[in-house]
């Protein structure tokens, strides 16, 4: 399972999941966050929670996310303790799996990306299941391009 991905995935939710922010915007987590995404955190988080509670690291990482969810640091020390517990219990990752698989790239789910900069050229890259592969960078070009 992606780690990085699950972690990215949840970490807008946990205000909410964790109950960091008030009951008007707990109510208002399904409009916010999407019906979809909140239904599966939910589903995720109740599996996941009690480990994460029973895991004193777990659990502050979780807190700290839930009150800073664009905090790198904090997402970082989640995945790691995630990871942890994932890794010693493959019932639960096996569960959280299953939810989690119509959430993120399949492996044969090819995603192309390209970014124009006037003052880099254009950033040709690919995204497939998960893993960004960039191809290059074009500065200028002159004629037809066939690839």
């Amino acid at each position: 399972m992606d780690i990085i991905a699950l972690t990215s995935f949840l970490a807008p939710c946990l205000p909410f999941l964790m109950k960091k922010v008030g009951a008007s915007a707990l109510d208002g987590a399904a409009k916010k966050l999407g019906e979809d995404t909140w239904g599966k955190a939910k589903a995720i988080w109740g599996k996941l929670h009690p480990k994460v509670k029973s895991e004193a690291a777990a659990q502050i990482a979780a807190e700290k996310l839930a009150t800073s969810p664009d905090s790198a640091a904090w997402k970082e020390a989640l995945q790691e303790e995630l990871a942890a517990i994932l890794a010693n219990d493959s019932e639960l990752e096996a569960a959280i799996a299953e939810i989690f698989a119509d959430i993120q790239p399949s492996a044969n789910q090819n995603v192309a990306q390209q970014n124009v900069d006037e003052n880099q050229g254009v950033v040709i890259g690919q995204m497939s299941g998960g893993n960004v592969n960039n191809i290059g960078v074009i500065d200028s070009v002159q004629g037809d391009i066939k690839l």
